[in-house]
């Protein structure tokens, strides 16, 4: 086995334990922040309000042990603990093994956990709250700032920046147009968004913002098909903008070679 190849496992099974960790967290994120509740004292029962023990904590294998069911009054507990830790754990080893430069690597771990949390909340309420989104833009400028100063790669950073920029002036003008089209969280969202994929390159950009769309319209024309709601059904649109983002950064680049070879031809 190459020095390579222990580099990528090692790197993979760091971040996918990060990942756990920083899910279980957002469990918490995702069940208090829409209620505008403390993030603290520690988890507890919803339904009998004991607290969870550390034992009884650990992310999925305590609520596999435990059959999914609180110890104290075994009253069943969400599936949705255990698939937010999970899904944390594959995004964050995932980020660790593919972005570049290795120095944004922190930058976008803590987009992703944002994006993780927004992505449920916006399913389960149809809201983005402002207490997560707007902190995430000092805080995602900062890292970026900080893989520049690391890398000298100043050009990303400024490409970051109009990305944003542009990015939320884009949704904000179809807010302007089509107000119940757009939600004013969307628009927030999307400089975020903005900034975090023009660091990678042009192409993570337009294939990210595309692919909202893209999806969302697929996802909204289904649920017409099958009769689950009509035109003026309310489709939140924060996971397809979270679902784009992970679209451009994973192909963004190589689909916009391919299309920049294409118009040459």
């Amino acid at each position: 086995m190459t020095a390579d190849t222990l580099d990528l496992i090692a790197r993979g099974l760091g971040g996918g334990l990060l990942g756990l960790v920083i899910g279980s967290f957002l469990t918490v994120v995702i069940a208090r922040v829409p209620n505008r509740s403390s993030l603290w004292p520690r988890s507890a029962c919803p339904k009998c309000g004991a607290r969870v023990a550390a034992k009884d904590n650990i992310p999925v294998l305590s609520w596999l042990l435990l059959r999914g069911r609180c110890r104290s009054c075994g009253e069943p507990i969400s599936a949705l603990y255990p698939l937010v830790e999970a899904t944390t754990a594959a995004v964050f080893a995932l980020v660790a093994l593919f972005i570049r430069p290795p120095a944004a690597i922190p930058a976008y771990l803590y987009a992703a956990a944002v994006a993780v949390a927004l992505t449920v909340i916006d399913a389960r309420t149809g809201r983005l709250p402002d207490a997560i989104v707007l902190p995430s833009y000092p805080v995602l400028a900062a890292l970026l700032a900080l893989a520049s100063l690391l890398t000298g790669d100043w050009a990303a950073l400024a490409r970051a920046a109009i990305g944003g920029i542009g990015l939320w002036a884009a949704y904000g003008l179809v807010h302007l147009l089509v107000p119940k089209g757009m939600g004013r969280g969307d628009v927030k969202l999307a400089g975020l968004i903005g900034l975090a994929l023009a660091y990678q390159g042009w192409g993570p950009l337009a294939v990210g913002a595309l692919g909202a769309f893209l999806l969302g319209a697929v996802w909204g024309v289904g649920v017409i098909v099958k009769n689950r709601g009509g035109r003026r059904t309310a489709i939140p649109f924060g996971p397809w903008m979270c679902a784009g983002a992970a679209l451009g950064c994973a192909v963004g680049a190589p689909l916009w070679d391919l299309y920049r070879q294409l118009i040459q031809l």
